[in-house]
C-alpha cells in the first residue's frame, strides 16, 4: 500500500465552474483517485475554493455586495456542482477558513525565518477610476520578448516567459481597458533565484522518471531558465494578513492569492486530519518520504505548481542556497508529478462567460445524466491536446456509446436472466468462446488499471468500451435467445452467466469513469448498488470559531477491490429499466439555440 496525496486545484470562487474547469481539474483527479482506492491504495483526495483576490473583489462590487457573501455563495453553487458530479473528494473546503489562515501565515513565518523572502521597493499597477490595485493577471498587454498581443502581467502564455506587469508594451486593465498607473510600493518577493537550483535538481529528477506529460516537463524547464524573485503580498484589503510586525495590522496589504491557494493543499490535509480526530494524520501523505503526490489542473495553472509552490515547499523545508531549517510542519513533499490537461474548447470557441460561449457544470447536470457529461470528459477530453465541446458530438458519444454499447449489453444481459432464470443461473462447463471473453475482460484489469495510473484516461476508457464490444460480439456469437429447448437450459445459464460476469467486471473497471451508472448496474444485476461510493455535502462548523460552511467528504472504504470478482448465483434480476438515457436529435439545436441566446 501507499499513501496518495491527490492535490485538485482549487476552483475560483467569483462564479460558478463552467465544464471546461471539471474537464481539466476535476473528472481526471477523480478518476485517477478512484482507481488508486481500489488498487488497494490509502488516497487523500483535497481541494476547496479559493475565495481570496482582486477578481472577488471586481464581482462583488459588480454585484452590489460584500466580497465574503459572494464567496459564500459561489462556494455553495460549486461545492453542491462538485457533488453532483461525483466528485470523491476526503476533504473540499475553502480558503477563508481559520485553519487555512493559520497555516498559511505559518508558512510564510517558516520561509521568512529561512531567508527566501525578501523586501524591495517595487511598482504596483492601480486603477485610475477605482484606486484599487490591479493584479498582474488582469493587466494585459504585448509581450516585450515575442510580441504576443495577449500577453498578461505575470506571464506570456505564447512563449512561456515570466513577466512583471511594468514589462507590457501598452498595458491595458482587463476589467474595463483602461491604462494602469504605476507607483512605488513595499511587498515580500519570494527570492526564487535562490531556489532555482534546487527546482532545477527536482526537475530534472522528474524528466528522467518519465512519468510527467512531455509539455509539461517543457515548460516547467523553460520558464526557469528566466526565473526572478516573485512578489508575495499585495496591495489589496481582501486576503490573508502578513505575520509580521508593521504589517500586520495594515489594512492594505495582504499575502498574494497564489501564494495562499497553492498552500490550500496543505492546510486542507491539516483540516482533514483535525476533523478525523488524528491532528497529526495529514504527515503521513506530507512527511513520509515514500508517499506520492499528484497535483491535477489546467495547463494555465502549471507555473504555480511547477515553480512557486515547490520553490514555497523548498524554502520551507530550508532546501535552497541560502539554507535553512524546517518549519513547523516538518520537511514536506514536493509534486511527485505535475498532471496538467490542456484546454477544453467550446463549439471551436474559447469559454469565455463575458461573451456568453458557456455552459457551466449545473446547467449540464440538471438536463442530463452526469456520467455522460463524465464520459465525454474521459473519453474525448483535453488529456494531451486542446479538444472540443460540441453538443453533435455529446449526443454521438452518449447515444452510440453509452446508450448503444454498454447500456444495451446491460439492458440485454439483464433482460435475458430476468426473463429465462429471474437470478443468475450457475455455469455448468465452460466452451472455449466463453473462456476467451472471461479471460480478456479479467486482462482488462492490468491493462486499465496501468494506463490509469499513467495518466492516460482516454485510452483507459476506450479499452473499457473495446471490450463492452467484445462482450456485445459474444451474445450475438453464443446466441443465447435461440436456446430454448429443455435440452438447452443449461448451455442457456451458462451463457447466461458468463455474460453476467463479463459485465460486472467491465462495470467495475467502468466505475471510477462513471460512479452513478456503475452503481445502478451493479444493483441491476442483483447487488447492492454501492459499488461506486459516492460523496457527501455535510454542513460543518469552523474549526477555530469562524462562520461555518459546506464541505465535501465521504467515506471511501467500502470501494471493491480492482479485481474480477465471482458474481452470486442466485442474485435476484429484474426486468431492467435503461441505464443511460437516450437524447434526442433535437437536443443539439435546442443547445446550440441556448448558446446564442434564443431561448
Amino acid at each position: 500500500m501507499t499513501r496518495i496525496l491527490s492535490a485538485v486545484a482549487w476552483p475560483y470562487a467569483n462564479g460558478p465552474r463552467h465544464i471546461g474547469h471539471v474537464a481539466g481539474f476535476g473528472v481526471p483527479s477523480d478518476v485517477f483517485s478512484r482507481y488508486m482506492r481500489m488498487a488497494g491504495h490509502d488516497v487523500l483526495m483535497v481541494s476547496g475554493t479559493d475565495e481570496h483576490g482582486t477578481p472577488i473583489l471586481v464581482a462583488a462590487d459588480a454585484e452590489g455586495v460584500s466580497a465574503r457573501e459572494l464567496a459564500d455563495r459561489n462556494n455553495r453553487v460549486i461545492v453542491e456542482d462538485l457533488v453532483a458530479l461525483g466528485m470523491s473528494y476526503d476533504l473540499f473546503t475553502r480558503t477563508t477558513t481559520r485553519n487555512h489562515y493559520a497555516v498559511v501565515q505559518e508558512m510564510f513565518t517558516a520561509v521568512h525565518d529561512n531567508g527566501y523572502l525578501v523586501e524591495r521597493t517595487t511598482f504596483g499597477a492601480i486603477s485610475p477610476s477605482t484606486g484599487r490595485t490591479l493584479p498582474d493577471r488582469y493587466i494585459e498587454g504585448t509581450c516585450p520578448i515575442c510580441g504576443y498581443t495577449g500577453a498578461r502581467g505575470d506571464q506570456c502564455d505564447n512563449c512561456g516567459n515570466q513577466l512583471d506587469a511594468t514589462d507590457l508594451i501598452d498595458p491595458r486593465s482587463r476589467i474595463n481597458g483602461e491604462t494602469p498607473e504605476f507607483v512605488e510600493t513595499q511587498h515580500f518577493f519570494l527570492d526564487l533565484p535562490a531556489l532555482a537550483e534546487a527546482l532545477g535538481h527536482w526537475l530534472d529528477e522528474r524528466e528522467a522518471s518519465g512519468a510527467w506529460r512531455p509539455n509539461v516537463i517543457r515548460f516547467s524547464k523553460n520558464i526557469l531558465k528566466d526565473i526572478r524573485p516573485r512578489a508575495m503580498t499585495r496591495d489589496i484589503d481582501w486576503g490573508i494578513p502578513v505575520p509580521l510586525e508593521g504589517w500586520r495590522d495594515n489594512p492594505t496589504k495582504r499575502l498574494y492569492v497564489w501564494f495562499d491557494a497553492v498552500i490550500g493543499y496543505l492546510s486542507a490535509s491539516v483540516e482533514w486530519a483535525r476533523r478525523s480526530g488524528d491532528p497529526d494524520a495529514w504527515r503521513a501523505w506530507w512527511n513520509d518520504p515514500e508517499a506520492l503526490s499528484y497535483y491535477f489542473m489546467g495547463k494555465d495553472n502549471i507555473v504555480f505548481h511547477s515553480q512557486i509552490w515547490p520553490a514555497e515547499l523548498l524554502a520551507q523545508n530550508g532546501e535552497g542556497e541560502r539554507g535553512g531549517e524546517p518549519g513547523t510542519f516538518g520537511r514536506l513533499n514536493l509534486p511527485t508529478e505535475v498532471v496538467s490537461s490542456e484546454f477544453l474548447t467550446m463549439e471551436g470557441k474559447q469559454f469565455s462567460s463575458s461573451r456568453g460561449v458557456v455552459i457551466y457544470v449545473r446547467d449540464v447536470l440538471e438536463r442530463y445524466q452526469p456520467d455522460a457529461l463524465r464520459y465525454f470528459i474521459c473519453a474525448a477530453g483535453p488529456e494531451n491536446q486542446d479538444s472540443d465541446f460540441t453538443w453533435a458530438e455529446f449526443v454521438r458519444r452518449t447515444n452510440g456509446e453509452l446508450v448503444a454499447g454498454w447500456g444495451n449489453l446491460v439492458n440485454r444481459t439483464a433482460s435475458m436472466i430476468a426473463k429465462n432464470f429471474g437470478e443468475i443461473p450457475p455455469a455448468a462447463e465452460l466452451a472455449d468462446v466463453d473462456r476467451v471473453l472471461l479471460d480478456h475482460v479479467r486482462e482488462g484489469f492490468t491493462v486499465v488499471g496501468e494506463l490509469i495510473e499513467r495518466h492516460r484516461q482516454r485510452a483507459a476508457i476506450a479499452e473499457v468500451m473495446r471490450l463492452v464490444g467484445e462482450a456485445n460480439k459474444y451474445i450475438t456469437e453464443t446466441e443465447p435467445y435461440r436456446l430454448k429447448a429443455p435440452e438447452q437450459r443449461e448451455r442457456l445459464g451458462t451463457v447466461l452467466h458468463v455474460v453476467a460476469q463479463a459485465v460486472s467486471d467491465l462495470n467495475l473497471m467502468l466505475s471510477p469513469f462513471l460512479p452513478h451508472s456503475a452503481n445502478a448496474v451493479d444493483a441491476a444485476l442483483g447487488g447492492a448498488g454501492e459499488v461506486a461510493p459516492m460523496p457527501r455535502l455535510e454542513e460543518v462548523e469552523d474549526l477555530d470559531g469562524g462562520p461555518g460552511y459546506p464541505v465535501i467528504t465521504g467515506d471511501y472504504t467500502a470501494a471493491p477491490a480492482w479485481a474480477s470478482r465471482p458474481v452470486r448465483v442466485g442474485a435476484p434480476v429484474a426486468k431492467p429499466t435503461p441505464i443511460f438515457t437516450k437524447l434526442d436529435d433535437d437536443v443539439v439545436d435546442a443547445e446550440l439555440a441556448r448558446l446564442r441566446g434564443d431561448q
